[in-house]
């Protein structure tokens, strides 16, 4: 029975090893695929063997990160996450 009312959120660091490791699995029943959302976080959502929904995400100093590696400053950062500058200032620090 997949009730999907509600799910545990975890944030990874290494996200792209995480969802290698998960791929290995192959028991692991998707909720959806990795996908990027518009404000640039990863996720993926899978069943647990309960079929409780566990979502994992990019963590969002991995995802400050990566926008200023692209040449972005703080403050387009924080208009792209659609977060205060003030995050921003704390995840990049």
């Amino acid at each position: 029975y997949c009730s999907n009312d509600s799910e545990i959120y975890f944030e990874e660091g290494d996200f792209d090893n995480f969802i290698n490791k998960l791929s290995s699995i192959k028991t692991i029943e998707y909720v959806h695929p990795v996908k990027e959302h518009s404000w640039g976080q990863k996720v993926v959502r899978f069943y647990d063997p309960d079929h409780h929904i566990i979502e994992v995400g990019e963590n969002m100093k991995t995802v400050c990160k990566r926008y200023l590696d692209k040449g972005m400053t703080l403050e387009e950062i924080a208009e792209k996450m659609d977060i205060p500058l003030k995050a921003v200032k704390a995840y990049t620090r």
